[in-house]
């Protein structure tokens, strides 16, 4: 048995493993992996095929960790990670005598020794990394896996960034290998800082049975029958293979068909750590927010797209080095997303943590397989292509079919890839959308500005930038801030989420809000709930009428008012008939005026008559005008009226005229009576206007062929005859009536 760090540590110490991967993010852009050792290999004179060939030794090394798991395991993945990484960065340096032997003994000798190395470096290395997965695991918490991921790919982003800048300075002025030299030479001074600060790292003990136990057996049986295992790898050997020999041959074609320069070429390498940099930590904050598979797919259709740009882009023109600098930005952000989105989901998802050993061995063995293979059948490709001829011409570009495999690969493991189940909160078909609502820049920057606010004030402030962003991306700070001690956080919590939207989390936090013992924050809930104005809230709302308070009575009939929730009409009917609270019966009139239900006039107008409040009475009787028709006219006659009322109601008799005069059964007398009402309104003689227009509306009624509506006309010419001009609302609702009908 072996102790394993606590959580804390392992967050205490993470810091030396960003650092150590950001290193060795050198070593790796300086020496193997980068552009730099394919033109490396170009310029000793190897053919595509050779170049193929001495690349895939690095994965087809990678078989060896079938039979040194167990050995590294005993060995301890540290001790063996720190050993065999510091070895390998000694052979490494061994790259540094290729000139002398190009000079003593030619090029033949010289691809034989850089063969060996690259065979000696690559047995190393699996050996190496066969240690450091299963310690990975066991050094980075679940829960920090995306963040840590993006923020370890940012640091090794800026640092690669740095190196790649380097190399593109020296080959730039210089010639030969003599400025390969250099670059490996700072390589390999990097990867042994990495190994020092990797030496800080808690964990990869030795894995000893207790004693007198047999040692624990290995089971690889059990991998191999896993179906989620067997499908992540099917998904990632489809990637690698799109992927892997087109990045290693991208160079030569970005040499040979595009026309750029070995400097050039090593720059487009600075744009997709630039597109990196740029993306990581998007990608690692949405990876632990909503899942791996998400992130993973949308980094797949992405790289599946590249492919498309790099056939289309124009060849030996001024603008290619432009257009292939997007291009490379573009594949950052993509390989960035893949890369965490399918590390977290093998960690977490698909590497159970007691198997991890046996499992990891597997994934290591598979991706050096197919990766060898790929590198080596890419190199062949390549050559075989280019005496291939179509309609007795040769095919013009003989990287045609890396591309096409580029393009087409991505897509099959996409649909492989979907299918296998994690942590996600949304589905993949969902993830686009949350970042195309709303101002997703203004979420994000909210969201940071949210998970630093300390004091109550600065919380509440940036609790309000949250709702201000319209975005679904800040649902988790919402929902954090609903359950804050704080009363103002919650409240503007609630207020916040009614400017995101709807969203079915939110919906359900609100629910459980109006039904919680707080009345000010369950009317404001209840609110936020038709404000979001979805379907989905109906049920809570109509569980709000039965509330014991009565502001969340009101609150809930006013916003089953603006979902139109027809099921709930007749039992906010016989409320409105019951209810003596002047509030309620405002809000429950309101509500049936906002669905425009038309058996809710006689108790609205009978509200109407005795209503005494200015604001009531005008929403009374903007709840009788909805169900007419026209909430604009009204709320525009009501707005002037109040200002101007003889000029208000002058104009709306003068357009009512014309409609009049068209109705049956109307004669001159009557149409004379308009003319001198509407006089003495623009004449500001409101009294005499008024009286006069009561007569009109008297007149009218027999006339108007809907009944409601000759309803209406029957209260407000009583309301008029009582109050005259102290309650606009009255004539306001008559000239309404008779224009909308």
């Amino acid at each position: 048995m072996t102790h394993e760090p606590t959580t804390v540590e392992k967050l205490h110490k993470l810091p030396w493993a960003i650092a150590s991967n950001a290193a060795l993010a050198i070593f790796v852009q300086l020496t193997f992996f980068g552009s730099v050792f394919v033109l490396f290999l170009n310029e000793l004179g190897l053919s595509t095929s050779q170049i193929g060939f001495v690349l895939s030794l690095l994965p087809f090394a990678g078989l060896l960790a079938l039979v040194v798991a167990p050995a590294v395991a005993r060995f301890g993945y540290k001790r063996t990670y720190i050993t065999f990484f510091s070895i390998r960065h000694v052979v490494t340096a061994f790259l540094l005598l290729t000139p002398v032997v190009v000079m003593r003994y030619g090029t033949d000798a010289a691809l034989v020794f850089v063969t060996v190395i690259v065979g000696v470096f690559a047995v190393l290395r699996a050996i190496g990394v066969t240690a450091s997965f299963p310690w990975t695991q066991e050094y980075v918490p679940n829960s920090v896996r995306g963040k840590y991921t993006a923020t370890n790919n940012l640091a090794s982003t800026l640092t690669g960034f740095l190196a790649i800048s380097l190399a593109s300075a020296v080959l730039a002025r210089s010639s030969g290998l003599l400025g390969y030299d250099v670059i490996i030479g700072v390589g390999v001074i990097c990867g042994m800082i990495a190994v020092g600060f990797a030496a800080f790292i808690p964990g990869g003990a030795p894995q000893k049975s207790a004693r007198g136990a047999p040692p624990p057996r290995r089971d690889l049986r059990a991998g191999l029958q896993d179906p989620t295992l067997k499908r992540y790898l099917l998904g990632v050997g489809l990637m690698i293979a799109a992927t892997v020999p087109l990045a290693s041959f991208l160079p030569l074609f970005m040499q040979e068909e595009v026309g750029l320069t070995s400097s050039d070429v090593v720059g487009l390498q600075g744009a997709v750590l630039a597109g990196a940099l740029l993306s990581s930590f998007l990608w690692g904050w949405a990876a632990d927010r909503y899942g791996s598979k998400p992130v993973a797919l949308s980094g797949v259709f992405l790289r599946a797209v590249l492919p498309i740009g790099w056939l289309l882009m124009p060849r030996h023109s001024p603008l290619s080095l432009t257009i292939a600098m997007g291009i490379s930005l573009a594949q950052g952000v993509a390989d960035v997303g893949w890369n965490v989105g399918s590390a977290r989901l093998l960690y977490n998802d698909v590497v159970p943590p007691k198997k991890k050993n046996d499992y990891l061995a597997l994934y290591f063995a598979w991706i050096g397989i197919v990766g060898g293979m790929s590198q080596l059948l890419g190199g062949r490709m390549v050559d075989a292509t280019r005496g291939l001829q179509l309609g007795g011409q040769p095919l013009s570009n003989p990287f045609l079919p890396l591309l096409l495999i580029g393009l087409i690969l991505p897509i099959v493991a996409a649909f492989v890839i979907r299918r296998l189940n994690d942590d996600s909160t949304v589905r993949f078909s969902q993830f686009p959308g949350l970042f195309l609502r709303g101002n997703p820049f203004l979420a994000i920057e909210a969201v940071i500005r949210y998970s630093r606010a300390g004091d109550e004030e600065a919380v509440v402030r940036n609790t309000e930038r949250l709702g201000s962003a319209h975005s679904p991306l800040t649902t988790e700070e919402l929902l954090e801030a609903l359950e804050d001690p704080r009363f103002s956080v919650r409240f503007e919590a609630i207020i916040a989420m009614a400017r995101v939207g709807f969203e079915p989390r939110l919906v359900e936090a609100l629910a459980g809000v109006m039904e919680g013992p707080e009345p000010a924050l369950s009317t404001v809930a209840a609110w936020a709930l038709g404000r979001m104005g979805d379907a989905s809230a109906r049920p809570a709302l109509e569980r709000g009428l039965e509330s014991r308070y009565r502001s969340v009575q009101a609150h809930s009939s006013r916003s089953l008012g603006v979902l139109n929730d027809r099921d709930a009409i007749p039992e906010l009917l016989a409320r409105l008939q019951e209810e003596a609270d002047p509030g309620l019966q405002l809000a429950y009139a309101s509500t049936l005026g906002q669905m425009k239900v038309d058996n809710a006039l006689p108790p609205i107008l009978s509200l109407l008559a005795t209503a005494r409040n200015r604001t009531a009475r005008a929403e009374l009787a903007l709840a009788a005008a909805r169900i007419v028709g026209d909430e604009a006219h009204f709320i525009q006659m009501l707005r002037q009226a109040r200002r101007e009322p003889g000029t208000a109601l002058a104009q709306a008799m003068i357009a009512l005229r014309k409609r009049v005069e068209q109705m049956e059964g109307v004669d001159g007398e009557l149409l004379d009576r308009f003319d001198a009402c509407a006089l003495a309104l623009a004449r500001n003689q409101l009294n005499e206007g008024v009286a006069c227009l009561t007569e009109i509306t008297h007149a009218l009624i027999p006339l108007t062929p809907v009944e409601y509506q000759r309803g209406i006309l029957v209260h407000c010419a009583e309301g008029m005859e009582i109050h005259g001009t102290e309650r606009i609302e009255f004539p306001v609702l008559t000239l309404h009536t008779l224009a909308a009908g």
